[in-house]
């Protein structure tokens, strides 16, 4: 899909691709979903953790959202739930109102007639022309689901759930099994040692477990 020049031409969206690297589709979803949401929410950028993102994808977009609306694995208010849908819960701690954004059905839709010329410009088989009507054919698509602004790509749910509690601080301990510093609320006790996740998980498979 074709970014219009009008969007990487944003400062905002500028600020995005300087985080995450390089412009790409994945990273323009997530900044339309920042921008939905903060503007259903009617919520600047969070300094703290005043506003919390859950997504249910681990992907490019979540970088343009970390930037936009200061939801960040830093600071414990983007959360990550390994679901691998583009979708995302936003919740305000102040309003206490909450969206559910999805992508939808068709975003990802190619017609046929496209999807064929795709092909053949792949295998090297395209005429100029067919080359041509290709690239009309997805200019126009991508042109017509931007006009319609960040709705057309995202439905939009408002939702009740339980705020997350916010980001827990513990101090750290020396694990029993390599010595190394753990958050005190990650250890597991396993025969009366306190043990990382790692060490754990190297004595089951020592001890043939789990």
């Amino acid at each position: 899909m074709i970014i219009p020049d009008e969007i990487q031409a944003r400062d905002d969206y500028k600020a995005c691709a300087s985080f995450h690297g390089h412009t790409c589709m994945g990273l323009t979803l997530g900044y339309l979903a920042a921008k939905l949401a903060m503007q259903h929410l009617e919520e600047r950028r969070a300094l703290d953790e005043e506003l919390v993102c859950i997504a249910e994808t681990d992907a490019c977009c979540c970088d343009a959202i970390q930037v936009l609306t200061g939801c960040t694995f830093g600071k414990g208010n983007l959360i990550y739930h390994d679901i691998g849908k583009m979708a995302f819960t936003f919740t305000s701690r102040s309003s206490g109102i909450g969206v559910r954004l999805a992508m939808r059905p068709n975003v990802m839709n190619v017609p046929e007639k496209e999807k064929l010329l795709a092909e053949k410009i792949r295998a090297l088989e395209a005429t100029t022309q067919e080359i041509s009507e290709y690239e009309e054919l997805h200019q126009n698509r991508s042109r017509s689901l931007f006009d319609q602004g960040p709705a057309a790509f995202f439905s939009l749910q408002e939702i009740s759930l339980k705020m997350p509690a916010k980001a827990r601080i513990a101090p750290s301990i020396l694990c029993d099994g390599c010595s190394e510093p753990v958050m005190m609320t990650k250890l597991q006790e396993i025969d009366g040692q306190q043990l990382c996740r790692t060490c754990k998980d190297k004595r089951n498979r020592d001890e043939g477990g789990d």
